[in-house]
């Protein structure tokens, strides 16, 4: 039996498809900016709530003293899987030291001291949350299981979905259907690295549909009597809840600084579900 618990913030454990609303429904800055594309570059609007399911697992230690006790709740372990836990802290810290990694790559590559990210991820609430959607029910193109959005965390990292589908635009606002090599590993770039960084690196927009790539797969797929599960292995890579964000180094004397206030981080997030919760958006 799964489980699932939500908190005035966060949600741990399993969220069904049709529970989480794809932010281009909801955030009226983002539509704006999607009328003003070039239809070839635009979007897949979703009918509605997401038809994927996915499960939250907190991976990492807990701070013992938070402001944002919600936001960093114990994970739920799902009844007669006694390997769960075990299990699920392997790959999630896995997942993490590449993402530390690459932080420190990063932060070398633009001029910051090596750990200036990475100091600030400890005791984040990173999540791995393992994602499927059911291709053998909404396998008809076009079909949206992520509306356009960005991450909201400091950089997301997953490997190889066993179908296509991903599609993400670059900072000149092409559109890219991605291909990952087997093996491999894909990075995003999330709300709160642009925050640090005061605009230089921004959050990656992305979403996943049906296309022709996913028909021609779950062709194969039934050929091969394979499952029509698309599953993905996310994993959410956060800056701590009680950690200030704000554009660091010589970030903070960027003309666009002043458009990344300081704040706690597990403000920022707040503020951020807020907006798909159907509150107001805080203004940036």
């Amino acid at each position: 039996m799964f489980c699932h618990l939500e908190t005035k913030r966060c949600k741990v454990g399993v969220t069904p498809q049709g529970v989480e609303t794809p932010r281009i429904l909801v955030d009226e800055e983002m539509q704006e900016k999607l009328r003003a594309m070039p239809k070839k570059r635009q979007p897949s609007i979703p009918a509605g709530p997401d038809p994927k399911w996915r499960y939250m697992w907190r991976v990492g230690p807990r701070p013992s003293n938070t402001r944002f006790q919600e936001l960093n709740s114990e994970p739920v372990i799902p009844e007669e899987y006694p390997e769960w836990k075990d299990t699920m802290d392997l790959w999630g810290n896995k997942m993490i030291s590449a993402i530390e990694v690459v932080a420190e790559m990063a932060a070398i590559g633009f001029g910051l001291p090596k750990d200036a990210f990475t100091s600030l991820m400890k005791q984040g609430p990173h999540l791995l949350a393992p994602t499927g959607s059911d291709l053998r029910r909404y396998g008809q193109k076009g079909t949206v299981f992520a509306g356009y959005h960005y991450d909201i965390n400091f950089l997301t990292i997953h490997g190889r979905s066993r179908f296509p589908g991903l599609n993400i635009w670059l900072r000149d606002g092409q559109k890219i259907e991605v291909k990952v090599p087997a093996g491999c590993l894909l990075i995003q770039t999330g709300k709160q690295l642009e925050w640090l960084t005061g605009g230089d690196c921004m959050a990656g927009m992305h979403e996943v549909v049906v296309t022709d790539r996913t028909i021609n797969a779950i062709k194969v797929a039934l050929q091969q009597n394979r499952s029509l599960w698309r599953v993905s292995s996310t994993l959410f890579a956060h800056i701590a809840s009680d950690a200030m964000l704000k554009p660091l180094g010589h970030f903070a004397e960027s003309p666009f600084a002043s458009k990344y206030p300081p704040l706690y981080a597990g403000e920022f997030i707040q503020k951020q579900i807020a907006v798909t919760k159907g509150k107001k958006k805080e203004p940036q």
